[in-house]
């Protein structure tokens, strides 16, 4: 045990490094496993109307699958989530450049982002709640980013099904923050096919659009009447096929959305409902932006859990976060964090089912 809560080897790393893997169970059968290589999800048994546990998250069962996963399975994303141009920023008029992973662009931290570090960890104790925080110190000069980042995230369950996620870091130099959580969710069960079926209501009027290499045009945009209007619940296959140039873009849905909010704290960003098994998931936050995508890069050649293989579309990402590029767009919020300020964020993620 490990304040209050299940930790068992989980390996080694090619490094050397031990890794371990944490269960979280609350009072209503709600279980999510976690390991410190990534900070990853490894998985999250929620019951569904008739009080079946199903596992809603897409991964593997072995940690040598997450250390080769091309699709960040579960992990946390740092320093900067999603996309930065040309893999380059400039503050306070210097320019910085980070290792290209994206084509020209760097994406998700760069190829040795925070979900490929082995991370801390420590026990998170809560009147009602279990959970772990993992913690870790990205160097100056890490895949291009300046200052030495102390950065620490919790997992805390509660016995209300939610799983809260609380972000935390601070930087000797200015430097881009950006974090995010990367879990692929299928309601259904993960390995149960596709998502296309799921309802998504996202709380947002507006999204930004993107260019061919799927970076930001800087335009923010309605979607109102279109494929992304996603303000009232819609099937995601409904319009996933549609002819849109933004669509095509992104090979389905890959873009940020703009999300409704009225000052600072938790927003309501996101619900998403599986008729069938009755499950919901319900997202809040206090970042700007949600990240939907729909699996679209899936194509059956990687194996998960069971050797199951992940289909195409058989998983969505819904990651609260900054917009991308926001280093490279002033008009977008700010992800600078300087030396003596600390980045603060909170996602929750609310798991229930429909009568």
């Amino acid at each position: 045990m490990f304040g209050g809560m299940l930790s068992e080897p989980f390996g080694t790393t090619p490094n050397g490094d031990a890794v371990e893997i944490f269960t979280l169970t609350n009072a209503h059968g709600l279980v999510v496993r976690a390991t410190n290589f990534g900070g990853r999800i490894v998985s999250l048994l929620a019951p569904d109307r008739a009080g079946r546990p199903g596992d809603v998250v897409l991964g593997y069962d072995s940690l040598d699958d997450y250390v080769n996963d091309p699709g960040y399975f579960g992990a946390i994303i740092g320093r900067h989530a999603n996309r930065i141009a040309q893999a380059r920023f400039t503050v306070d008029g210097v320019t910085h450049r980070l290792v290209a992973n994206d084509g020209h662009n760097h994406l998700h931290g760069g190829p040795g982002g925070f979900h490929t570090v082995v991370w801390r960890a420590a026990p998170v104790d809560a009147e009602g709640a279990t959970g772990v925080e993992f913690s870790t110190t990205s160097p100056d000069g890490d895949q291009g980013y300046p200052g030495t980042l102390d950065a620490r995230v919790g997992y805390t369950l509660t016995d209300q099904n939610e799983l809260i996620v609380d972000y935390v870091a601070t930087s000797d130099k200015a430097t881009p923050v950006n974090l995010t959580q990367h879990s692929y969710f299928n309601l259904a069960g993960a390995g149960s096919g596709d998502i296309l079926g799921h309802l998504l209501q996202i709380n947002a009027d507006s999204m930004t659009t993107v260019d061919e290499s799927r970076i930001p045009t800087g335009a923010l945009v309605p979607v109102a009447g279109g494929p992304f209007d996603f303000r009232l619940p819609t099937a995601i296959g409904a319009r996933i096929e549609a002819r849109d140039e933004q669509l095509r873009r992104g090979g389905g849905y890959d873009h940020n959305f703009v999300l409704n909010r009225e000052g600072a704290g938790l927003v309501h960003a996101a619900r998403v409902v599986h008729p069938e098994s009755g499950r919901t998931l319900d997202i809040h936050t206090t970042e700007p932006g949600l990240q939907f995508y729909s699996g679209n890069f899936l194509d059956g050649s990687i194996l998960g859990k069971a050797s199951r293989p992940h289909p195409h579309r058989g998983g969505l990402c819904l990651e609260p976060q900054h917009y991308p590029d926001s280093p490279n767009r002033p008009a977008f919020p700010d992800t600078i964090l300087r030396p003596g300020s600390t980045y603060s964020s909170r996602t929750l993620f609310a798991f229930g089912v429909t009568p």
